[in-house]
């Protein structure tokens, strides 16, 4: 198999497994059916646990013993937080946060 072929096969295959388990949910589920209590429980539990893990993810390799003490993790953490609180939108929360990040590791923790 040419090395375009093996690439479009790849591909291809990745967008067919992608839209499978898109449409799954809406197959199984769609219209008037209601969702196993498990599968409800499983969608009230899992997206804090993802961001919870992802969070860990994120902060498992500050230093705190060498400069800057991991100020830009914590104060753009910070920042998430309470604009999560003051405006209740996961977006802005993120994006904010994330610009603060970035501002403060190019400009300021240089």
């Amino acid at each position: 198999m040419s090395r375009f072929a093996y690439t479009l096969t790849t591909i291809l295959l990745i967008a067919a497994v992608t839209l499978f388990t898109r449409a799954l949910p809406f197959a199984l589920f769609g219209g008037r059916r209601k969702p196993p209590a498990a599968v409800a429980y499983l969608g009230k539990v899992i997206p804090p646990a993802a961001m919870a893990m992802l969070v860990v993810y994120c902060l498992k390799g500050i230093s705190f013993a060498a400069w800057p003490f991991g100020l830009p993790e914590l104060l753009a953490g910070t920042a998430v937080v309470l604009l999560h609180l003051y405006k209740r939108n996961t977006l802005i929360s993120i994006l904010g946060g994330t610009a603060l990040y970035m501002f403060l590791v190019q400009m300021v923790f240089v």
